[in-house]
């Protein structure tokens, strides 16, 4: 069964990921049937059982290769569907990997269950804060976004995470050059458009009266500049 078949009638993409995951997740996609309908189910790379292939597990899924492809993280590091407790209530984070040393303290937040930007973000947010989480990463497959909480009303963009050699602090004390940001230009490798970017940054600035985000505007303005010169 292809992935597209799956993700058809959601809001989450494939564009986040390579060829090789998708096929590599596509070939290990088995049916079972429930309740008289065959459903596609795939074994958790983490959980080590059997779940139901839906959308959002689809792309999960396919971010835990990432997270240990890309980035190193041990399947060991990691948790799907960490409860997170609000006083009484209790939420389901989407993926967390847990500190190196301090093996309970969560060290990396994934959110997934929101496929538009400002909602996953806002979820994202909360469960850092209730966690003590210092990063955050939210996606839909197609479009991501990576984030240092500085403070509770204050959630700095990152240019990616840390892999599971580096620190956090190697990642916000990087240099960059004008080829760093063609590089890393937000509108191809996070697939968002410049309005998403300006309304996300407004929203930070809202929420955190003299922050100064002089270098994020900076970004911004070079940017939409090498837009309009292609």
């Amino acid at each position: 069964m292809k992935l597209t078949e799956i993700l058809r009638d959601s809001n989450y993409k494939l564009t986040q990921f390579t060829t090789d995951q998708v096929e590599t997740l596509e070939k290990n996609i088995f049916l079972k049937e429930v309740r008289g309908k065959e459903v596609p189910f795939i074994n958790c790379l983490v959980r080590r059982k059997d779940i139901q292939l839906k959308p959002e597990e689809a792309v999960r899924q396919l971010y835990l290769m990432v997270l240990n492809e890309q980035y190193g993280y041990s399947f060991d590091r990691m948790e799907i569907e960490y409860a997170v407790s609000f006083g009484r209530e209790k939420k389901r984070a989407d993926i967390v990997i847990f500190d190196k040393q301090d093996t309970r303290s969560i060290y990396i937040m994934v959110e997934l269950k929101k496929p538009k930007l400002k909602d996953g973000k806002e979820q994202l947010k909360s469960y850092c804060n209730a966690t003590g989480a210092p990063i955050g990463v939210w996606s839909n497959g197609d479009s991501i976004s990576f984030y240092h909480r500085k403070d509770p009303n204050y959630f700095e963009d990152l240019s990616a995470i840390p892999s599971a050699t580096e620190k956090l602090s190697d990642i916000l004390t990087e240099r960059w050059t004008i080829e760093d940001l063609i590089k890393k230009d937000k509108l191809v490798t996070e697939k968002k458009s410049l309005k998403d970017l300006i309304l996300e940054m407004e929203d930070e600035v809202l929420a955190n009266a003299g922050v100064d985000v002089f270098e994020e505007l900076f970004k911004l303005i070079f940017l939409s500049t090498r837009q309009k010169l292609n």
